[in-house]
Order: C-alpha cells, then sequence, then structure tokens
C-alpha cells in the first residue's frame, strides 16, 4: 500500500511526474465517491513484513529488558528495595532505549517499515523513561536524607518534581528521535510527555491541585488539537508527512479532551440522569460538528463509549432493561454509518457554516490541480 507521502517522495526523486501522481489520486478518489483528503490516510504497514518485523523487535526488546535489568541490579549492589527497583528500572531502560535505536537505524531510517517504526520509538521513549526514574528510584532514601523530608506533603511534593524533570529530560531524548528519524507519531509522543510533564509541575509546585488533574488534561488536549491543526493547515491536502504528524496528533488530542470533559461531568460515578445523558448526547453531536469541520474523526472515536454509556442508560430509565445495550448499539451504530456514508455532503454544510475559516481547512471537494 502506497500513502500519499510516497507519492509525494516519489515525485521529488524524479520517479512520478506531478501530473502522473495528481491522476492517479483524481482515479482513486473518483472510485471512492470522495475526495483524498476524506479518507484520513496514515501508514501503519506496508506489507505482512512489518507485523513480522514488529513480532520479532517486541522478542528482542523483552529480552532486552530482562538481561539489562539483570546486570543493573547486579551493579546498583545490596541496599533498600527502591534502590533494588531502580537499578532494574537503570538496566533494563538503558538496554531497551539502545536496542531501540539500534534496531531504528535499520528497520525505520533504511527500510522505512511502519509499525516496527512505531513500536521502536515506544521502546526508545519508553526505555529512556525508566532509566530516568531508575536513577531517582535508587536514589530517593539519600534525596529525602539531604532535603530533610518529613511530611507526605513534602514528599509528593518532590515525587511531582521527580516526574517533571524526567519529563522534561524524556521529551529531550524524543525530540533527538525524531530529528534523526523523523517517524510521524514522534510528535504526538513527544507531546504527551510534554503534558505529564506540565501536569507533574503543576502537582509540584501547588499539591491541592490535586483535585484539578481533569481540567489540566483539557487544557493540554485543547492546547494539543491547535497545535495539531497547525500542522494539518501546512498541508491541508494532506499529501506530506505534515498529515500523518497531525493524525497522530490528533489521536493523541481527542482523549485527552474527550475523558475529562465527560468525567467532570460523572458519567462514570453513579447512575446516569435524564439531564446528564442529554448533555453528553449534545456534546457528542457538537463533536461531530468539530470532527466533520476539520476532517479527523478521532474525536467521535475517543468519546464514543461516553454517549454509549449516556443512551444505554437513558433506554433503562424507559423501561428497556433487557433490550438496552442491543437498541443503544443499534441507534449509535446507525447514526455513525449513516455520517460515515453521508460525510462529504454534511462536511460541505457544516464547512460552509464557518465562513472565512474554510481556506484555512481541508477542501471538500476534489483537488484536480
Amino acid at each position: 500500500m502506497y500513502s500519499e507521502s510516497d507519492l509525494a517522495s516519489a515525485v521529488e526523486a524524479g520517479a512520478l511526474s506531478p501530473a502522473a501522481a495528481n491522476a492517479l489520486r483524481n482515479y482513486v478518489a473518483e472510485r471512492r465517491s470522495a475526495p483524498a483528503v476524506d479518507e484520513e490516510h496514515f501508514k501503519l504497514l506496508t506489507g505482512f513484513n512489518d507485523i513480522f518485523v514488529a513480532i520479532a523487535a517486541a522478542l528482542i526488546l523483552v529480552a532486552a529488558a530482562r538481561i539489562g535489568a539483570y546486570f543493573g541490579e547486579l551493579l546498583i549492589g545490596p541496599g533498600p528495595e527502591p534502590r533494588i527497583i531502580g537499578g532494574n528500572m537503570i538496566g533494563g531502560g538503558l538496554a531497551v532505549a539502545a536496542s531501540s535505536w539500534m534496531l531504528a537505524e535499520y528497520f525505520t531510517a533504511k527500510r522505512r517499515m511502519a509499525l516496527p517504526s512505531i513500536l521502536l520509538l515506544f521502546g526508545f521513549v519508553g526505555g529512556v523513561g525508566a532509566a530516568l526514574s531508575g536513577i531517582f528510584a535508587a536514589n530517593i532514601p539519600w534525596i529525602e536524607e539531604q532535603m530533610h523530608l518529613a511530611s507526605d506533603l513534602q514528599r509528593q511534593q518532590l515525587g511531582a518534581g521527580i516526574a517533571a524533570i524526567v519529563g522534561l529530560l524524556t521529551a529531550l531524548a524524543t525530540w533527538i528521535h525524531w530529528k534523526r528519524f523523523m517517524v510521524p507519531i514522534t510528535v504526538a509522543a513527544g507531546g504527551l510527555v510534554i503534558a505529564g510533564m506540565g501536569v507533574a509541575i503543576v502537582l509540584a509546585l501547588v499539591p491541592n491541585a490535586k483535585d484539578w488533574v481533569n481540567e489540566m488534561l483539557l487544557v493540554a488536549g485543547v492546547a494539543m488539537f491547535f497545535f495539531a491543526m497547525r500542522w494539518d493547515m501546512t498541508d491541508r491536502e494532506r499529501r506530506t508527512r505534515r498529515s500523518d504528524v497531525a493524525f497522530w496528533l490528533h489521536l493523541a488530542a481527542a482523549p485527552l479532551i474527550a475523558h475529562p470533559v465527560f468525567h467532570m461531568l460523572g458519567v462514570f460515578d453513579g447512575e446516569v440522569t435524564g439531564p446528564v445523558a442529554a448533555v453528553v448526547i449534545a456534546l457528542y453531536i457538537a463533536f461531530a460538528f468539530v470532527a466533520l469541520a476539520v476532517d479527523r474523526r478521532a474525536l467521535l472515536v475517543s468519546s464514543l463509549i461516553y454517549v454509549l454509556w449516556a443512551m444505554y442508560a437513558l433506554f433503562q430509565a424507559t423501561g428497556a432493561v433487557e433490550l438496552a445495550a442491543a437498541l443503544t448499539a443499534l441507534v449509535i451504530g446507525s447514526a455513525l454509518l449513516l455520517l460515515s456514508a453521508f460525510w462529504q455532503p454534511v462536511r460541505r454544510i457544516v464547512v460552509g457554516l464557518l465562513g472565512g475559516l474554510e481556506e484555512r481547512l481541508p477542501p471538500t471537494q476534489l483537488v484536480t490541480a
């Protein structure tokens, strides 16, 4: 399967003329009765060999983690439990990070294999984060002694401060990985690390902010959504790697927006009342409007579980207890299929309502040039 970025690369390399590439895009779009941008392409598999290599790489990373943890514990030496745990994390994390980078030099930099590249990115970022966390974990008793920490509140602030430092250094490592390999999901991974770091900093400075976690995550999600839109607006026709980066950013931003909003409404805290269910459904319709406008479906998928639960509660409240689950699935499934079938005409209506913003959003018609 060839992605839009593959076609763009072929044009840049002279292997395909711009006219031929546009003709291919238009042919596929006409055959599918949809503009190419509406397909929301992203590369996950280049072939079954991606799955084969990903399985093999996962086995190597698991083995590297175990072997590294073994030697890390030996090198750190005996001591209290935090020291032993820290040694395991340092050795295992460094082994996984190093293995992921070395494997990426071939499977990402040379072969450009999609699924293994994503796996190796997560291995590298997770390994770096684990190793950095292990360094602090191994020295927690010493740090607490030097800082003369006596209360649980002080220890909580120390933990949040450590998380912020680990997040900052992990984000830096993620940026270095991006500069070397340019895997599209890297920017989203870095964004999530920075969001976590921001929450940790606030908790370190304001311990009582633990009651505001949902609000902070919502702010982080909205910020990431606008960052994703910046990438999207630089490639409105979705023909380059920038569109792939935007896709993963939208996928990361969606749960950060949807989950805090619905948790603040108390959807899963107890029985969902009629007014709350109505608010949930209204919010889902608003999310659908945004998804249609920006031509991204991630927000709809991330909030789907909440609207299903609200609809289920409504059917139960009306007395349809035995059929509540079936009726919920039927109504929501039918609505989503209808939206998918009529995505293009509905999207043209939505974008038309936005006036001047239409020129900054993905096109609603077939691009012929």
